[in-house]
């Protein structure tokens, strides 16, 4: 007597999901007799087995359920059932990138590409001078020198101002000194800022002819 495959569960019902296999004419053969077999089965099972022999894959889990519920000595061996059975697999979902992932994917290529560039032109072109402000001593110093220069000259030019508009009062004269240095510190900044973009348009516009040459 064949013994009886193990069960795992889940409904007898079309099984969309799990083992599949290719029908052929002993298994077509075996499903057409069980859909005329009303003793044994249910009106459920012989509609299922029925629909099955119609078509050209069948889930295992549902023929193991027809197969289940015949009598031992109505139903064919497994051995013989399945000789010559075919698995049908199916291939999986292609997963789909993430629209983070793709931008991942882009910067590390842009960054692959901006490498692959300058290993190809070190030969050629010339080594960047990165230059930043304050990198020396010498240029801390004469920055701060510079700055207190403009500081005290806005202060007196401020205070002279001041002295000359409300008649040497020593309050006014003070608040014009302070308004003169607050200038000079602001017109400081704003120079400072107008060199350092301009070192930088310079740089970008040294590496861009270069590309062009290229």
């Amino acid at each position: 007597m064949p013994e009886e495959p193990p069960h795992s569960g889940g409904p007898a019902g079309d099984g969309g999901t799990g083992l599949v296999m290719a029908n052929n004419e002993t298994v077509r053969s075996f499903l057409l007799s069980a859909a005329e077999d009303r003793q044994h089965l249910t009106d459920e099972l012989r509609e299922l087995a029925s629909s099955l022999s119609s078509r050209s894959s069948v889930p295992y889990r549902s023929l193991r359920s027809i197969w289940s519920a015949l009598p031992p000595d109505g139903r064919p061996a497994l051995r013989r059932l399945f000789a010559g059975v075919e698995f049908v697999f199916s291939r999986p979902k292609r997963r789909e990138k993430s629209e983070e992932l793709k931008a991942r994917l882009r910067k590390l290529a842009e960054l692959a590409e901006r490498r692959e560039y300058e290993e190809l032109v070190k030969d050629i072109a010339p080594k960047k001078k990165t230059v930043e402000p304050f990198s020396s001593y010498k240029d801390q110093i004469g920055f701060g020198l510079h700055v207190v220069l403009i500081m005290f000259t806005g202060y007196l030019v401020g205070f002279a101002a001041f002295r000359a508009l409300f008649n040497h009062s020593s309050v006014m004269n003070t608040a014009g000194g302070i308004f003169g240095l607050v200038c000079g510190m602001l017109l400081e900044t704003v120079l400072f800022i107008i060199r350092t973009s301009n070192q930088e348009m310079v740089s970008s516009r040294s590496a861009s002819n270069l590309k062009k040459h290229l």
